[in-house]
C-alpha cells in the first residue's frame, strides 16, 4: 500500500470508529440493552484502533535520534 491508500483507509477506519462510538453510547443508554451485542462492539472498535495505530505508525518514518 502507498501513503495515499493507506490515508484513504485511515479515513474510512476512523468513519467507522466514530460510528461504532455513537452505536455503543445508543446501545448502552438502553434500559435492555443487548449486553453482548455491546461487547462486540466494544471489540471491534477496539480492533479498529488497533489497526489505525498500526497505520499510523506505517505513516511515520523511524527516526533514529
Amino acid at each position: 500500500m502507498d501513503d495515499s491508500q493507506i490515508i484513504a483507509r485511515l479515513a474510512a477506519l476512523r468513519l467507522e470508529h466514530r460510528d461504532l462510538d455513537s452505536a455503543i453510547a445508543a446501545l448502552a443508554g438502553e434500559a435492555a440493552g443487548d449486553q453482548m451485542q455491546l461487547a462486540r462492539l466494544k471489540k471491534r472498535k477496539l480492533r479498529l484502533r488497533d489497526e489505525i495505530a498500526a497505520l499510523e505508525d506505517h505513516l511515520i518514518p523511524d527516526i533514529i535520534a
